[in-house]
């Protein structure tokens, strides 16, 4: 998990490093055709592949849409915005996922948890206000990626058990290019500016390998790490993520959140832990209340 804590920055700042002349679409992909590329030999060669059935083929394929659009969503962000900051606003992916949650699996949920919802998504608020003066709608791209994203994880929690983690993000990576590939194509010579593609410089090469390699590597990652522990457990880790987004972005493009962002970053993260903490208690009450008497 702390790998991918690391790795997952450093992938974002290749997608900012690459050159505002490639299409956005053309970047996200780029990233997809690497995970396939390096993971499907992998798989093969150890026999985690199968034939997925029709109703999986769905899935995959809906996993691949929402994942191609929070991806060209955060990296459109990243064009605008310092790392810190988009990676921050994501970061209220969380508690999107608990109402969600709620809503859709039925997951009990009481009111210290809405209102450390409330908290985070008002630090949110605290980081967009100064980037929406400075980009515009921009700034909330990288609220749509949390929301793509909260549905991409409540399918994962569905997948995820009846697979290994590899072949899981090769689907998931070979659904995507199904999808953003015909649009590229389509695209091309359209002058569509976020998806009408172009051969790239050799700087530019070298940073789109550099995301293509660093992504699938974090992903990798983040899918051993949740298969091999349980996400209450390593939720908190995640949030070493703006520690290294804020690192990379002061590193590489001297950018700083300023004191509001680092205020709602503040927030987000206090809430954030409290959410995953107050998870924690509540599954160790349920196993103590569940698990079976010893007799004397």
């Amino acid at each position: 998990m702390v790998g991918f804590c690391v790795l997952a920055p450093l992938q974002d700042s290749f997608a900012k490093l690459t050159s505002s002349d490639i299409a956005i679409g053309q970047v996200a992909a780029t990233r997809f055709v690497f995970q396939v590329a390096l993971l499907l030999p992998l798989a093969a060669l150890f026999g985690w592949l199968h034939r997925p059935r029709t109703g999986e083929i769905a899935l995959h394929l809906v996993r691949g849409v929402l994942l191609l659009v929070a991806t060209a969503c955060f990296f459109t962000a990243l064009r605008f915005m310092p790392i810190a900051d988009a990676i921050a606003i994501f970061f209220v992916e969380p508690f999107i996922l608990t109402l969600l949650g709620g809503l859709l699996l039925g997951e009990p949920l009481g009111p210290r948890r809405y209102i450390a919802c409330a908290v985070g998504f008002a630090g949110a608020l605290l980081i967009i206000q100064p980037s929406f003066q400075k980009v515009g709608p921009v700034a909330f791209l990288p609220l749509v990626t949390a929301l793509c994203f909260a549905f991409y994880m409540i399918l994962t929690r569905r997948m995820a058990t009846r697979m290994h983690p590899i072949t899981l993000q090769v689907y998931t990576g070979a659904a995507a290019l199904v999808l953003a590939l015909p649009i590229l194509a389509m695209a091309d010579g359209s002058g569509i500016g976020p998806l009408d593609p172009s051969w790239p410089e050799a700087r530019d090469i070298w940073f789109l390998c550099g995301l293509g390699i660093i992504a699938t590597l974090s992903h990798v990652c983040i899918s051993f790490a949740l298969s091999l522990a349980p996400a209450s457990l390593l939720a908190p880790l995640q949030y070493l993520e703006i520690v290294a987004a804020t690192a990379l972005g002061y590193w590489i493009f001297n950018d700083l959140p300023n004191t509001l962002s680092f205020a709602g970053i503040a927030l987000i993260v206090a809430s954030g832990l409290y959410v995953f903490f107050r998870e924690r208690q509540l599954e160790r009450q349920l196993e103590r209340k569940n698990r079976p008497v010893t007799p004397p």
